[in-house]
């Protein structure tokens, strides 16, 4: 996309010489942006690279930092199933419709479907980090009872 978008704006450059913008860049590039990001939140997701906010978690136990990562990926599981609903109706009226790009005239549901490839996988990825989190919390129950019985 970079590429393209630097052979565009050189091509309106240099266009008193024959040359000009690549057809239909922003069409590409609006495709192509979707795809992206929905392509790296499920990577995201998974390493734990989303903004938190730990002000107030830092003076709690690491049990509650667990139930508190249950609840943050539960919601963000949520949030994934919806967006692959929406995006699934989406691509479906872009589809009945027929909707084509402007300048390329590609199918509109390209771009939906090449998101949605990424939302799945995102929903995915979601639902298996709620099973970790527990796994988690689990653990370190686990942990603290056991330290308990010890002392």
């Amino acid at each position: 996309m970079t590429a393209m978008t630097v052979a565009s704006i050189v091509g309106r450059s240099l266009n008193r010489f024959g040359l000009g913008p690549v057809p239909g860049d922003f069409e590409l590039i609006e495709m192509g942006a979707a795809f992206a990001i929905f392509a790296f939140l499920p990577w995201c997701q998974l390493k734990r690279g989303h903004v938190t906010v730990d002000l107030f978690l830092a003076r709690f136990s690491a049990r509650v930092n667990f139930a508190v990562d249950i609840l943050a990926n539960l919601l963000m599981t949520v949030a994934a199933a919806v967006m692959l609903w929406r995006l699934t109706l989406g691509m479906l009226d872009k589809y009945a419709y027929g909707e084509t790009s402007f300048i390329l005239q590609f199918p509109a549901w390209w771009g939906y479907a090449g998101a949605m490839a990424g939302a799945i996988l995102f929903a995915l990825v979601c639902a298996f980090t709620v099973w970790r989190s527990i796994r988690e919390f689990a653990q370190a129950s686990n942990g603290a009872n056991n330290n308990e019985a010890r002392a």
